[in-house]
């Protein structure tokens, strides 16, 4: 998975966690409060882009739904790669979480069968892949 992709599928999975801290199904173990500011600025930005914005308020209504999901992700990287400060801006708010210790917090549990790196990988001595 490619960078940018990586941060739009993070950046779906922290408004999947944001609803379901906000609805309590989750309570106790919210670590980041930004999600309803997150998705507020995601607003703003889809205004007037239909597709968009109702891919946004379907996750929010169901956002275990990894269908709802994977649009919103697909939606979001267009919007991501279409204005770079744009892309920065989701970049910083999913950074931010992961400097606030926020890893462990989008977890599988929540995004289901997407793959999301918050960190660098390293990998030291032989590696071979067959």
């Amino acid at each position: 998975m490619d960078p940018i992709t990586a941060v739009a599928v993070a950046g779906v999975a922290l408004i999947a966690k944001g609803t379901l801290e906000a609805t309590g199904q989750e309570a106790g173990r919210a670590g980041w409060g930004g999600g309803a500011r997150f998705i507020e600025r995601l607003r703003a930005r889809f205004r007037g882009d239909a597709e968009a914005e109702e891919a946004l308020e379907q996750v929010r209504q169901r956002p275990e739904d990894t269908v709802a999901q994977d649009a919103l992700t697909r939606l979001l990287l267009a919007h991501m790669l279409r204005d770079r400060d744009f892309e920065s801006e989701v970049r910083r708010a999913v950074d931010a979480v992961a400097a606030r210790g926020g890893r462990g917090q989008v977890n599988a549990a929540v995004i289901k069968n997407s793959q999301v790196f918050n960190e660098k990988v390293e990998i030291k001595g032989d590696w071979n892949i067959s």
